[in-house]
């Protein structure tokens, strides 16, 4: 038996790292991961289809989408991509074409061994060698009568190690898969696992399992064995020299994790914002509006210790807050009258601002959306249900919004990169196939959701857990199951959405496409917001305090150190473009003029609770259309051309300029140009122009006493200040 010590020298990590990896690594080594036939099959005398042929399959890429996993197949075969039905796959290769595939009597003569090892011709080139394993495999199991039955299933997958840190590029490790099956049984299935580096670039791994590094940083390498996935995370640090700044302070649990993952990359953090920026950026990320001018300077001006802190109380009291949260959680849940109505659609709002309003815990929240029902103009959550046009399109819309997973994939065939089944959608979708979608949400005696594999309706289901039958209230199975504290999905999809919606990128990216595969760029940090919002009973107004009073929140964003690429450990504040409702208030708390939308008295583009309100401004800047999900500032780009060309010549920035009633037009009467410079800086910035600033702007706006020309060119300059990559973004 190897020592600690040898078993960490295999992994070519120091011990420290590796030792939360040894007893799995010491069980796989006492397993032997080797290349014999013997230890693939676990020294069972018949190979089974299964879980022996089905994985030689998968691994010489015969059920790749590519050759016969094709939806049509090749060549007249198909099968389940990447071996996800393995009975479908049997009647394929055993019974299909007469049996002509498969001869049992004389098993090198069968198509399934000839072709792939290019005895005939094959048109998907050599995948199985005379003298190989695998093809070996293959012969015993067609020797033994290609029977399907199975001994054992598998439950689990085993990977060594799961994370791990190397010193140096070109440093190789060695992964080793042991499979668990249901009869307690373990054995070693390297040999048979697919690897797929999520970068090419950055990490390069053989068939057998072995890693060579390519590139300093952070990356993830997929393992998958039959429908099992699994991910191994690998971190080379930055640099070979320690960070410039040994100490790091910590406000909460949060910069304890986050210091952890920047000590392990020897990467440098940024300082504390200064006053000026932070007071910009918590307006912003909190209310969705600009402080003004007295409140930035009253800001500055207290000498409190605590007075970050209190700031962020006062904010999240504020009805801004309401607003600005509202219609975030109004572009996840798709609130728009094209589908609702204008009356259903305004229900639904005033229903989700009330939620806001009252820090309802978010796992009431979502409980009450999915048990809904009655008169959706009178019932707001009720229109939750009428989003969707249908059970299949509502299984997708709730495990997007609520898990953070996307489960499109399991709708014609087991998910390649998930756990997730045919049977988990098909299931799922079942769970609403009765709702009555229309302006009154009841539930039918009668309605079902036909599964394609069986050609029957499919039972309702929590997805990955257990069936459930109509009497036994799905929805509201659904529901406690799903908020339940022992659930892995939800909290932890909600946390990673706040965390994104404050940070600038999720711990999991995107948002809602929690996998395996997938991995948190902090594990710990996630599985310790997750913990601790259960905790605090799902309150969303204390998750988002935590993580504002982080030191990582509050860094400042200019580059320090080795810092100046990082867009993913947070070593700096990440940067940030104002979403399209943001951008337009923000536009008319400088110009000092509101924005008109069409028949509404709101004057405020956070407050509109529908997306099909009129709005050029909100159209051109690409806000969220609600017909399908939006990722946070997904289309906000900035970059468009109708975009650029309508803030050139168009009327939405330059007719506010020209307003004479106009924050431009007053303050140029009777204030000198400095004064307005500096004004119309605190109301951008939040901050007064540096010296070398004021003297350009003096510089270019001299005017030699033109009242006319004075007007011309500080609508330009104002008009610059508005299009600035500085006021465009939470930095």
């Amino acid at each position: 038996m190897k020592s600690s010590i040898e078993v960490c020298r295999q992994y070519a990590v120091r011990p420290v790292t590796a030792i939360r990896h040894v007893a799995v690594a010491a069980l796989i080594w006492m397993l032997g991961w080797g290349g014999s036939w013997a230890a693939a099959t676990d020294g069972l005398s018949i190979p089974e289809f299964k879980n022996d042929v089905v994985p030689v399959l998968t691994k010489s890429g015969c059920n790749s989408a590519a050759c016969h996993g094709a939806a049509i197949g090749r060549g007249g075969l198909r099968l389940s991509l990447l071996g996800y039905d393995p009975e479908h796959d049997y009647q394929q290769l055993v019974n299909q074409f007469k049996g002509r595939r498969v001869n049992v009597a004389d098993p090198e003569k069968s198509l399934m061994l000839l072709k792939p090892s290019r005895q005939i011709r094959h048109g998907g080139g050599r995948r199985l060698a005379i003298d190989q394993p695998g093809y070996e495999i293959v012969r015993q199991w067609i020797a033994a009568g290609a029977d399907m039955a199975a001994r054992r299933n598998v439950v689990d997958l085993i990977v060594a190690p799961a994370e791990i840190t190397l010193e140096s590029v070109d440093e190789q490790f060695q992964i080793s898969i042991a499979a668990k099956y249901d009869d307690g049984s373990t054995r070693d299935v390297t040999r048979w696992t697919v690897f797929e580096p999520s970068d090419r670039a950055a990490v390069r791994c053989d068939s057998g399992g072995k890693v060579t590094v390519l590139r300093r940083g952070q990356s993830s390498l997929m393992v998958r064995f039959l429908g099992f996935v699994d991910c191994v995370t690998v971190t080379v640090p930055l640099t070979d020299q320690p960070p410039a700044t040994a100490s790091r302070p910590a406000s909460n649990y949060i910069d304890e994790h986050i210091n952890r993952v920047l000590d392990r990359l020897r990467l440098d953090h940024s300082p504390k914002s200064n006053d000026a920026t932070f007071v910009r950026r918590i307006y912003l990320d909190l209310i969705g509006t600009l402080p003004t001018p007295a409140e930035t300077k009253k800001f500055l001006h207290d000498s409190s210790p605590d007075k970050r802190d209190e700031l962020v109380e006062r904010l999240m009291q504020r009805s801004e807050f309401v607003d600005h949260w509202s219609y975030k959680w109004s572009d996840l849940l798709r609130i728009e009258s094209r589908r609702l109505g204008e009356t259903g659609a305004s229900a639904f709002h005033q229903w989700l601002r009330q939620q806001i309003a009252d820090n309802r815990p978010l796992d009431e929240f979502a409980n009450e959306l999915l048990s809904a029902r009655g008169d959706a103009h009178a019932t707001g959550a009720a229109n939750f249900h009428r989003v969707p046009m249908d059970a299949r399109q509502q299984a997708e819309y709730v495990s997007q919004v609520f898990l953070g997973i996307r489960l499109q994939c399991a709708n014609c065939h087991n998910h390649p990169l998930d756990r997730w089944s045919q049977d988990d959608y098909h299931g799922l979708a079942a769970v609403f196939a009765r709702i009555d979608r229309g302006q009154v949400v009841k539930i039918d005696e009668r309605g079902e959701v036909i599964h394609p594999t069986t050609g029957k309706a499919a039972k309702p289901r929590i997805p990955g857990e257990i069936f459930l039958d109509q009497s036994d209230n799905p929805r509201q199975k659904l529901a406690e199951w799903m908020t339940d504290e022992t659930n892995p999905f939800f909290a932890r999809n909600l946390v990673n959405r706040v965390w994104r919606e404050m940070m600038g990128r999720g711990l999991v990216e995107p948002v809602d496409d929690h996998r395996p595969t997938n991995p948190p760029t902090h594990p710990a940090l996630l599985a310790a917001l997750h913990k601790d919002f259960i905790e605090n009973q799902f309150n969303l107004r204390q998750l988002i305090q935590t993580i504002v009073q982080s030191e990582a929140y509050q860094r400042s964003g200019l580059a320090s150190g080795n810092n100046h690429n990082d867009q993913t450990f947070y070593a700096r504040s990440i940067s940030r473009r104002l979403s399209p409702p943001v951008m337009v208030d923000a536009v008319s708390a400088v110009t000092g003029i509101a924005e008109q939308f069409a028949g509404l008295d709101a004057t405020r583009a956070i407050s509109l609770g529908d997306s099909q309100i009129r709005s050029l401004p909100l159209d051109l800047l690409g806000r969220c259309r609600r017909d399908s999900s939006c990722t946070p500032n997904q289309a906000a780009s900035g970059d468009g051309l109708p975009l650029t060309l309508h803030i050139i010549n168009g009327s939405w920035i330059n007719d506010k300029l020209d307003d004479p009633h106009g924050r431009l037009r007053q303050m140029l009467n009777g204030n000198d140009d400095q004064t307005v410079i500096e004004q119309f800086y605190w109301l951008a910035y939040c901050r007064p122009p540096s010296p070398t600033e004021r003297n350009y702007w003096v510089l270019q706006l001299a005017s030699d006493g033109d009242t006319t020309k004075r007007a011309t060119l500080f609508a330009d300059f104002v008009w610059a200040i508005l299009n600035s990559t500085e006021f465009r973004a939470i930095h």
